[in-house]
Formats: structure tokens, sequence, C-alpha cells
């Protein structure tokens, strides 16, 4: 009884620790950009090579059904180790821009036996509840992911080096504490066949389509706000000398308070209902990106920074919502492919959105470019809306 109260604190732990590897090249950028000579697409390019990375993974670890086939924990240890080699191997003094490139790709590879290993290893101890104890692994990841800009600050007086050293360490120790401290779960159902038309075979079920629908829409704003958070703060900063930022520091706060809207949206699930919660999360970051203009003729800086506070909530809360209606409703024995699959497809959304902005920054003023990002949520919400419809109509299908 005591190891089951401490399985998600530790689940939640090693995500938290693993996932730092995903931004890690984000918090250094400007002395990856300064000591490699780097061109200021760097961010776009840095940024798209882990998701390239993570969707290639993806897509081999769902066609192989790797984590239901073998031990997640054991498949979580492996990449968290192997992740961590090829982050710190960015510190070496003879990279290029194509070899740093490469580095990130490979470390994007192995953040694919990650993140959706680390859902599926909560979703085989937790049947009930699964949308509360998503909420904290979804905010462990948020809070990973903006750990490399507050590193940065905390290691302000290092070499930069030590950003990428302690996010690797980090890394190596979640995975060490996944394999020891969580064993395989009481709902496990190990998938003993290579089931290859497990790919697409998930998307023949409604509910299914609906949630992992709704999960692109998200995807497409998510990873472009938080790629582009510095970039919103320096654009501020610029049209409004008077504002000092401590950009480090305020990227970690717009990014990481998301770890706390997941959990809080977790427990309203509980109540209010799954789907009914990231309908509202969804719509609330939809309003951002149209206000999103609006935003930089603020003259009080707090009232900007409470802005981009709040859409750093509502931008990620819905996530582990819609993980947990996949999760729900994908067959037992192919649960970690149906993950991995809808984490592939919308990460190579991220790509196309992240891209756009690259490009967009530096032929349009960068404050009107933010409205475009609305594109996948109202993507997602019709998603929603059209399942709401037809539940009514069909109700022996719920």
């Amino acid at each position: 009884m005591k190891q089951s109260k401490l399985i998600l604190p530790i689940i939640v732990i090693s995500q938290f620790c693993c996932t730092s590897l995903w931004f890690a090249g984000n918090g250094v950028m400007n002395d990856l950009m300064i000591n490699f000579n780097l061109s200021s697409s760097a961010l776009g390019h840095l940024t798209s090579a882990v998701q390239f990375g993570f969707i290639f993974g993806t897509l081999i670890f769902a066609i192989l059904t790797i984590a239901d086939r073998f031990s997640p924990s054991k498949v979580f240890l492996t990449c968290a180790l192997l992740g961590s080699l090829f982050n710190i191997s960015v510190i070496w003094e003879g990279n290029s821009m194509a070899s740093i490139l490469s580095l990130r790709f490979i470390t994007g590879f192995f953040l694919a036996g990650i993140y959706p290993v680390g859902m599926k290893i909560a979703a085989d101890y937790y049947e009930k509840g699964l949308g509360k104890s998503l909420g904290f692994l979804v905010g462990a990841l948020v809070v990973g992911t903006a750990f490399p800009h507050l590193a940065k600050e905390m290691t302000g007086t290092f070499p930069w080096k030590s950003v990428l050293i302690l996010t690797s360490s980090l890394a190596a120790l979640g995975g060490i504490l996944m394999l020891i401290m969580v064993p395989d779960g009481p709902y496990r159902e190990p998938g003993s066949k290579l089931k290859t038309s497990a790919f697409l075979g998930v998307f023949r079920n409604r509910k299914f389509r609906s949630a992992a629908f709704g999960y692109f829409g998200h995807m497409w704003e998510l990873y472009a706000f938080w790629a582009f958070v510095p970039i919103i703060l320096k654009t501020y900063s610029m049209e409004h000398p008077e504002a000092a930022f401590n950009i480090p520091v305020l990227s970690f706060m717009i990014i990481g308070i998301g770890g706390l809207a997941c959990v809080l949206g977790g427990y309203l699930a509980q109540t209010m209902g799954t789907r009914r919660i990231a309908f509202i999360a969804l719509l609330l970051s939809c309003v951002c990106c149209l206000a999103s203009p609006l935003l930089f003729t603020a003259e009080s800086e707090s009232l900007f920074i409470g802005f981009l506070l709040f859409w750093g909530m509502v931008v990620i809360a819905d996530s582990p919502l819609f993980s947990t209606l996949v999760a729900k409703n994908a067959a037992a024995e192919i649960k970690a492919t149906a993950l991995t699959i809808v984490n592939c497809i919308g990460f190579s959304i991220t790509i196309i959105s992240i891209q756009l902005l690259n490009v967009l920054q530096d032929s349009l003023n960068p404050k009107y470019i933010y409205p475009i990002l609305a594109i996948g949520p109202i993507f997602g919400l019709i998603a929603l809306i059209e399942k709401k419809k037809q539940h009514p109509t069909k109700p022996k299908l719920q």
C-alpha cells in the first residue's frame, strides 16, 4: 500500500527530470548563437529539430508497439540515459549548426520513450482518476520543459554548459528512479505480437478521433507559444524600454505555471467532466491568441505579464485531459501505442506552426503574428462540438 502511494510522485519526479531535456537548447540559445556563430533563426530550427526527432521516435515506437511489448519502465530508463548522453554532447566545442541540429534531433527521438511512455505507465496504475493523475504528469512535463530557462538564471555565474550538464544529470536520475521504484502496473496488458496495423486502426473509434483531433488543435498552438515566449517578452521590451524584464525567469514562470493549471484541470475534470474542462481551456487559449496584438499595446507591465501568465495556464491545461480521453478510448493492449500515435501526429503539427512563426517574424511586425495560432484551437473546438452534437442522437455509442 505504501508503494502505491509513492507511485504517482515517483512518476511525476521522473517525468520532470527527463523532460528537462526538451528545451535545454532553448535555455542557452543566446550562448549557442554566440559560441557557434548561429543565425537568429536558430531558435526555430533547433526547437523544430527536437520536435522532428520526437516525431520520428514516436513513429518508430508506435509502428513497433515497443512500450506495449516491453516493460515500460525499462524503455523509459533506456531512453532517459541515451537522451541525456546526446543532450550533453552539445557542449563539445567542435560542434557546428549541423551537428547541434543532429544532436537535438536524436535527443527528441529518445524523448519519444519518455513522455508518452510515462503516460502509459500512469495509465497502467490509475484506471480510475486517470485525468487527475495525468494532470500531475503533464504538469511535471511543463515544469521540466520550463526548467532550462530557470537553470540558465540559476547558473548565471557558471558557464552555459552547466545547464546542459544539469539537465542531462537530472534525466539520468529520473530514468533510474522509474526503473527502481515503478514496476509494471496492475492494469498493464502487454502486447505479445508486433501489430503494425494498430497505427491507423485506432482512428476507427469515433470517440478516439474526437479526442485526438482536439489534441491536434491544441498542439498547433502549444509549442509555438512556448518557443516564442522569450521573443514575446523581448518584443514588448523593445517597444517599452522602461520594462526591465528578467527574460529567463519570466519565461520559466509563464511556461511553468502551466504545470499548476494541469493539476487544477485534473481536479476540475473529476466534478465537471473531462471533455468540458478541455473545451473551456481550449476556448480560452483561442481567445488569448486572437487578443495577443492588444497585449503589446498595454502600458502596464503587470497587465502584460498577467496576460501571459494566464495564457501560459490555459494553453496547456487541456493537454492531460485530451490524453485521458485518448487513453480511455483505446484498447488496453495498444494503449501506449495509441498515446504514442497521437503524440506523433500532434508534434508533427507543432513543426508547421513553429516554422510559420519563424518565417512571419522576419516579414511582419512580431506583435501581429500570434493570432495565427488560433487556427489550431478553432479546429479542436469544432471537433469537440461535433462530438457533443452526436451524443444525444446516438446514445448507444456512449
